[in-house]
């Protein structure tokens, strides 16, 4: 959708709309004149012969070539999207136990991975892409880091462990995004931090704690739920139950601004992923395309200047 960076300038549409009454006021007057005129026989031989309405085409090309370099000095644009240049996505995963349940298949972490996997590499190449990984404690696996195939590398290589400690893995993450460079800007990179979960806060500070932290860093905490209520685990010959938290999660995202999923499998976690993608990938700027209307009213004025010549050997 075209709009107008400065609209006072469509003031200059009212010279252009004053020269096209000029000229037909004067078209009006000139036939008046040729009525008076006494001498039929002469005016026949003086008068253009056969131009018909080729007589004002030039005239009418050239009215609305001004126009449209009036609406250029308006500034028309366009929005786009554009990558924010310094962007910053952490994706913390948990790896607890519980991670291992089959209700995903083959099971929610190699279903989480390859979904991950798929994300990391969607996102522009030039977003910072970050990896935290929590269990009973979280930590850094990556950096924010553009090198995509590390983050891979890394997804890969995650390994489970006991205990969930989501608080934890908020805090990690906004100490990654404390790390990404200033790349010569002020303040932190705009940031957002993807929270995958299957499991309760079972380890480490709590998830209020760290709502307040991500909310004062103004980095929202966008939360995915993962599995489903049937999810089992045997841990040393004990089956557990792991269902899935929602409402810590959901809490979580709408107290940091951020947005709340819910996935019970693969393909719905990639489908999750690739709207995530969208709504923090890009942001809306107006590209200018004035030089269009500008090169289309030249264009004009130029057809209106030939067909002058053509037809009545000047120009008008």
């Amino acid at each position: 959708m075209i709009r107008l960076l400065q609209p006072i300038w469509l003031l200059a549409l009212l010279p252009v709309l004053a020269l096209a009454g000029a000229y037909i006021w004067a078209q009006r007057r000139r036939r008046v004149t040729a009525v008076r005129f006494s001498n039929l026989e002469l005016l026949r031989d003086i008068a253009p012969k056969g131009l018909g309405w080729r007589r004002h085409a030039a005239a009418g090309v050239l009215i609305a070539a001004l126009a449209v370099l009036a609406v250029g000095m308006a500034r028309p644009s366009v929005d786009i999207q554009e990558p924010n240049e310094r962007a910053t996505v952490v994706l913390a995963m948990d790896v607890s136990l519980s991670m291992m349940a089959d209700d995903v298949a083959p099971t929610r972490m190699e279903a989480a991975k390859e979904a991950a996997k798929k994300f990391v590499t969607s996102l522009p190449k030039n977003f910072n892409v970050g990896l935290v990984s929590f269990a009973k404690s979280a930590n850094v696996v990556v950096s924010p880091t553009k090198d995509r195939a590390q983050l891979s590398t890394a997804i890969d290589g995650l390994e489970m462990a006991a205990a969930t400690a989501t608080g934890e893995a908020v805090f990690a993450s906004l100490q990654a995004i404390q790390s990404v460079p200033p790349e010569g800007a002020q303040g932190l990179a705009p940031a957002r931090i993807v929270l995958l979960s299957d499991g309760y806060r079972t380890a480490g500070r709590f998830v209020e704690e760290a709502s307040a932290a991500a909310l004062a860093a103004k980095v929202p905490v966008s939360t995915i739920a993962f599995g489903t209520d049937e999810g089992v685990v045997e841990i040393e010959g004990q089956v557990t139950k792991v269902p899935v938290d929602r409402k810590a999660l959901a809490q979580l995202a709408e107290d940091t601004e951020g947005r709340y999923y819910e996935a019970v499998s693969g393909d719905e976690l990639s489908e999750v992923y690739a709207d995530m993608g969208s709504s923090i990938g890009y942001r809306t700027v107006a590209r200018e395309i004035a030089q269009w209307f500008i090169g289309f009213g030249m264009l004009a004025a130029m057809a209106a200047a030939g067909m002058s010549l053509l037809w009545t050997s000047r120009i008008p």
